[in-house]
């Protein structure tokens, strides 16, 4: 089997930038000559293996950063944004996208950045929402997405925070999790109380008191619990990340300082050491880890999706939370996997069919039409109002992995995974899915031809050349 060329020229280029190096002496510090160096920066030629060798002999570098990053994310998103029928019918081939997304991906940015701002404007035009037409508001990027982002090309995973929440829950010595935070919490003159109320969380800074709800499972408490702490205790670190972050928004700064709470919180209950052992161990049993972590299955899983730290990473999971709708809500993939940014999921992932199996797991085996093959799981999850009358909220959650990844996990072992028909067939979304003989699709592919015959009438009404 050949070995495939690794191409690294923009994480090459920001390491030696980051470092502050010239080509001349970062040339010289990996043993390379300077035209050598330039063309590998460029994507003339593959990263050799001396220069692997040399970037974790001389710098440290985890040289297993410089095959993964955000090329295939952008290539993804790119060919969403290019679905757009704004672009017409024509759009640049992949192979094209592929180059930008590895030799120019400052600008494959600048162009997702471009249809986000146009495609907000447009739904603002089609609205005529007077309020949104203010000149203050037309400039503006959704502070949602621009958040969402943020954690999208971080890999999910902060390491800063991942490292504080880590350091404070390992001091415990074995103390309960709930007992060092309320500790801690005393200790800068607030009380925790729980009260019969409809908040899961309320802090009264004048009064020095945080309520937490009665009503909520102990999970939900305890998140909720270490959620107020970090913005308590690592206000100093929150803010210097959000410095680095550089939103361009209050609200996506407020927004992004509350999901960093939220990181910090899973990360506390679920240290990356004592939780990647764990997991290895019992071969990502979900069930068993959220008894053991105290932790909830969703909890479990989005902590599942966060363990990329360099030098000790786990599975490359993904992990996606739908609504009764099929409209994503929460997104995250360490894999080739990508979702679509808007909208909802592929129809034919069993995610959707959760809803009519509550409280059991669903395991699925896909292809995506790369060839990439992947196991799936999918559970709904409730989350009850705590009175009568009060709405319940229904999600399903999906996690899983490439199914090279399957002998990790013990929801692998009575698959066949070897066969090739067991793999059912999904994508992303109907716009940029290449299958042409779906019977689920709901609008042509847009890199597609249509043959329209009034003769002849198959599954769908007409068939894509």
């Amino acid at each position: 089997m050949a070995i495939q060329k690794l191409y690294a020229g923009a994480k090459l280029r920001e390491t030696r930038q980051r470092l502050g190096l010239t080509q001349k002496d970062f040339a010289g510090k990996l043993g390379v000559s300077l035209p050598y160096l330039n063309q590998m920066e460029n994507n003339n030629r593959p990263v050799s293996t001396t220069v692997v060798l040399a970037l974790a002999q001389e710098f440290g570098f985890d040289v297993t950063e410089l095959s993964t990053g955000d090329a295939e994310r952008m290539v993804s998103d790119m060919r969403e944004a290019l679905a757009d029928p704004v672009f017409g019918d024509d759009p640049p081939p992949l192979a094209d996208l592929r180059l930008t997304a590895s030799n120019a991906p400052a600008l494959a940015r600048a162009f997702l950045e471009l249809h986000s701002a146009y495609r907000q404007t447009h739904e603002r035009l089609a609205s005529l929402d007077e309020a949104l037409g203010r000149e203050d508001a037309r400039n503006q990027t959704s502070p949602w997405d621009e958040v969402r982002d943020f954690f999208h090309y971080c890999d999910n995973y902060i390491d800063a925070v991942d490292h504080a929440a880590e350091r404070f829950a390992e001091a415990g010595g074995g103390q309960g999790i709930s007992d060092l935070a309320c500790a801690r919490l005393a200790g800068l003159g607030i009380t925790v109380v729980e009260a019969d109320t409809a908040r899961l969380r309320h802090y009264d800074r004048t009064a020095g008191v945080l309520t937490l709800s009665s009503r909520a499972a102990p999970e939900s408490r305890r998140f909720q619990l270490l959620l107020q702490l970090a913005l308590v205790t690592q206000d100093q670190l929150l803010e210097a990340t959000l410095d680095f972050a550089r939103f361009q928004s209050e609200a996506a700064r407020s927004i992004a300082k509350i999901g960093l709470a939220n990181y910090f919180a899973g990360a506390a209950m679920m240290p990356y050491g004592r939780f990647l052992a764990a997991a290895q161990e019992v071969r990502h049993d979900l069930e068993v880890l959220a008894h053991r972590f105290g932790a909830s299955i969703e909890q479990v899983c989005h902590r599942l999706s966060t363990l990329q730290r360099p030098g000790a990473k786990g599975i490359p999971f993904f992990f996606v939370r739908v609504d009764q709708a099929g409209t994503i809500t929460k997104r995250h993939s360490a894999t080739r996997l990508q979702f679509a940014r808007f909208g909802g999921a592929c129809p034919l992932w069993n995610v959707h069919r959760a809803f009519e199996t509550p409280g059991r797991f669903l395991r699925q085996l896909a292809e995506t039409p790369d060839g990439v093959r992947y196991i799936s799981l999918a559970r709904d999850v409730s989350k009850p109002g705590g009175s009568f009358g009060a709405p319940v909220r229904r999600f399903a959650i999906a996690l899983g992995c490439e199914v090279k990844h399957a002998g990790e996990l013990v929801y692998a072992d009575d698959l066949d995974v070897s066969h090739a028909r067991a793999f059912e067939p999904i994508g992303i979304s109907c716009r940029i899915c290449e299958r042409a003989e779906c019977h689920q699709r709901s609008v042509p592919p847009l890199e597609r031809r249509l043959q329209v015959t009034p003769d002849e009438r198959g599954v769908l009404p007409y068939r894509v050349g």
